[in-house]
């Protein structure tokens, strides 16, 4: 469990809970979720202390609980923001073994959709987040924090980056690091998916993989769906803020805090659009390549065609000429055979001539 104390321009990495929250700054309270039942006791004696009331059980468990969708609730007291989060890139090899690799002309991209739930409770003065193992948003901002202060025997440096005006600023900042991670990987969606449609729409293409193909579909509308519930919870709480605002901020510090909220939305808001815009471009990847199936299938059935038509005339004197018959035209002639190939070779000439003409038999595309 980490504790980091922020007074107006300074911070401060602490051992231990302070008696009190610093005037005019707050504490951030940062523990991981597989230690949250040995540190159950210790987070709610500083929430009691610092925040002013307990934790309830029922958010506790929420805090726990690894597969929460995102969601807002509140109290009296504080808000409770559970926010879901991309996993990384290691914790996605973690689980499916560093071993396995996506088969070639396999939709990468679109196995790295896994997610982790991050519990956020904001109180006036305190701030207590519970991440999965190892997350980067947290790690991110632990670092920079670290760069920032210096640690010494009751001395603290000015930090050199600007710092989090209150718990709900760190908080937006976190969740804006996590929606960040979804606008970067949208641009790798985007360019597989491209190479995907390129495919599908290639005439060389023979045989497409469509589990794969079904897949990347699964794994854009769970992220769409995921993105609308990130969405909903975060327009709750800029909602309950702008009814009811923090204690102790200035005019210029909440126009600041729901800006930075509304930021957050509006990045939400660009990848789902982005994902529908992925989803639409699969569906119609997908119809265009039967269209052009189909196509290909019109061209072959017309030249079949026009080829049955050429030998049609053909057929028909050789079926006359070789009728049971005694007496027949040009029958017992020495010449009937020559004279019989350049009239089948003439026919055959006129008709191929004529369809030429009528482009019946022109090459219109693959």
């Amino acid at each position: 469990m980490q504790i980091v104390e922020f007074t107006p321009g300074t911070l401060r990495f602490l051992d231990h809970l302070p008696p009190r929250a610093p005037d005019g700054g707050f504490i951030w309270i940062y523990l991981e979720r597989e230690s949250l039942g040995q540190e159950t006791a210790a987070l709610q004696q500083a929430a009691q202390v610092l925040g002013g009331s307990a934790v309830l059980d029922l958010h506790l468990q929420d805090l726990g609980n690894r597969e929460h969708p995102s969601d807002y609730d509140y109290t009296s007291v504080y808000d409770l923001v559970v926010f879901r989060r991309l996993a990384s890139d290691a914790e996605v090899r973690a689980e499916t073994g560093a071993a396995a690799r996506p088969a070639v002309g396999a939709l990468s991209a679109f196995t790295r959709i896994r997610t982790r739930s991050v519990g956020f409770v904001v109180f006036d003065r305190l701030l207590i987040s519970v991440h999965p193992a190892g997350c980067y948003a947290a790690e991110t901002f632990i670092k920079r924090f670290l760069a920032d202060a210096v640690q010494a025997e009751g001395l603290s440096a000015a930090a050199r980056s600007r710092l989090p005006a209150g718990p709900a600023d760190l908080m937006l900042r976190m969740l804006n690091v996590m929606v960040d991670s979804y606008l970067a990987l949208r641009k790798e969606l985007g360019a597989e998916l491209d190479a995907w449609q390129q495919l599908l729409l290639s005439p060389k293409t023979r045989r497409a993989d469509w589990h794969a193909f079904m897949t990347a579909r699964g794994a854009l509308h769970t992220l769409e769906d995921l993105c609308e519930g990130q969405n909903d919870a975060m327009q709750e709480w800029l909602d309950t803020q702008r009814e009811q605002p923090a204690a102790g901020l200035s005019l210029a510090e909440r126009d600041s805090l729901l800006a930075r909220a509304r930021d957050v939305v509006e990045h939400i808001q660009r990848v789902v659009h982005h994902v529908r815009r992925m989803e639409q471009g699969a569906e119609m990847a997908v119809q265009i390549h039967f269209s052009a199936l189909s196509h290909r299938t019109n061209e072959i059935m017309r030249v079949l065609t026009a080829l049955t038509a050429v030998f049609l005339p053909l057929n028909f004197i050789t079926g006359f000429f070789g009728m049971n018959f005694e007496f027949l035209p040009l029958i017992h002639s020495a010449t009937a055979m020559w004279v019989m190939l350049g009239v089948m070779a003439t026919v055959s000439v006129v008709v191929v001539a004529v369809f030429w003409r009528k482009r019946y038999l022109a090459r219109t595309g693959r």
